[in-house]
């Protein structure tokens, strides 16, 4: 069957337990905020289509990882074949923000030699009085990943949507200098594992 899209990445979002993603990504895909998601029990999915340019439209499909040590066994097999990582600690929570090289490394180890794409993202910047990480210790970090940085806040919608439109020029930048004959690509749909994670509205997260 024909593609609604022309090209497709999944995404996966990387941190601690508490760091927001799932909260990310239900503004990102909905435009909403829930003062409470609840944890997120494995791995659950969300896709949103992107027309960056006139006529290419891209396919973001996001994997949002559980961060418990207990689901790690099952967050890890989602690794392979991922496009991009999406990064993301507590602005507030100096533990989660520690533990950013941990997550970075072992996708890393389990991915090679595929290349990847990475964001780093500093969540609930709208908590000014509370952070404890500042701007440059995130850039910093940032730099050494060799990642973009950007601080976002899914309880005001600062800078998400700008942080997910970045991750996604970027990738469609990369599969047009690895496959410049993809530019309009227009075949059959690959096959996703969406039957796999609960959706609602569009969004399981």
């Amino acid at each position: 069957m024909a593609c609604a899209w022309d090209f497709q990445f999944r995404v996966l979002l990387l941190g601690n337990s508490g760091v927001g993603k799932t909260s990310l990504l239900r503004w990102y895909t909905d435009g909403q905020f829930s003062e409470s998601t609840g944890q997120t029990v494995g791995v659950d999915f969300c896709s949103r289509v992107e027309e960056l340019e006139s006529g290419i439209k891209i396919r973001l499909q996001f994997w949002d990882t559980a961060g418990q040590e207990r689901y790690r066994a099952v967050t890890r097999s989602y690794y392979r074949n991922a496009a991009g990582v999406i990064l993301l600690f507590d602005l507030t929570a100096r533990s989660s923000f520690e533990s950013i090289m941990e997550w970075y490394q072992e996708v890393r180890d389990r991915t090679r030699p595929h290349p990847l794409l990475f964001l780093l993202l500093g969540a609930k910047s709208d908590l000014r009085e509370q952070r404890v990480i500042t701007r440059e210790d995130g850039q910093r970090l940032a730099d050494n990943l060799r990642a973009p940085y950007l601080e976002t806040s899914a309880r005001t919608g600062s800078n998400v949507s700008a942080a997910l439109s970045l991750l996604c020029r970027e990738l469609l930048k990369a599969a047009r200098e690895e496959r410049p004959q993809m530019e309009h690509w227009s075949g059959e749909c690959l096959a996703v594992e969406e039957d796999k994670a609960k959706q609602r509205n569009g969004c399981a997260c």
